[in-house]
């Protein structure tokens, strides 16, 4: 007797689904169903804003954070400092950055990071763009390197550092060390290290 499985078009979606980040065989399944059979799921409007979404986000030319047609809500405020340019490996990583209310000046997405295993090289990045932002600057600018803190975060902060030395702009990088709340015995020797070159004053 042959088995029995979903029909082809649930199985396409189940595929698709698969391909998203954090998505397992599994998952793919219920969601599936979940936006087939429950009277909550509005699966068609899912489909309309991802549509929407698709055709009308893109990075902005400028410091490479989602736009529209109708501008960047970075790029186009004008309340901004523009003497402080913070430098990010994503776009995403601006979010937390804005939410937390500590810094009010511009950005710069890199489109990731240094990872000759996966082939990303500096031309793969937009470092070229960044040099040319802080050489059409009117006056000094301070660039902070917001990068992770794995190899090629280092790596590429390293980099940029290197490249970046010597132009008109002070270069600093993001303190790391202790998360709020976090004791020490549950720190690596990295974490531990950071936080001691980045302590201040009482």
């Amino acid at each position: 007797m042959r088995s029995v499985d979903f029909p082809e078009p649930v199985k396409l979606l189940v595929g698709e689904l698969k391909r998203l980040p954090g998505i397992g065989p599994r998952s793919a399944e219920r969601i599936a169903v979940w936006l087939l059979q429950s009277p909550k799921a509005t699966p068609l409007l899912l489909a309309d804003s991802l549509s929407v979404a698709k055709n009308m986000v893109r990075p902005c030319s400028t410091c490479g954070f989602f736009a529209t047609e109708s501008g960047c809500d970075v790029c186009d405020d004008p309340s901004r400092d523009d003497r402080i340019l913070c430098v990010v490996e994503q776009a995403t990583d601006v979010l937390p950055l804005e939410r937390s209310g500590a810094f009010r000046g511009r950005y710069h997405c890199l489109g990731g990071k240094l990872s000759p295993l996966d082939r990303v090289s500096p031309e793969d990045l937009r470092i070229q763009p960044l040099i040319r932002r802080i050489e059409s600057a009117t006056e000094e600018i301070e660039v902070i390197l917001a990068l992770g803190s794995d190899v090629e975060g280092e790596a590429t902060a390293n980099y940029l550092a290197a490249i970046l030395r010597g132009r008109s702009c002070r270069l600093s990088r993001i303190a790391q060390g202790l998360p709020a709340g976090g004791g020490l015995e549950h720190a690596d020797g990295l974490t531990l290290l950071r936080a001691m070159q980045g302590r201040r004053s009482l």
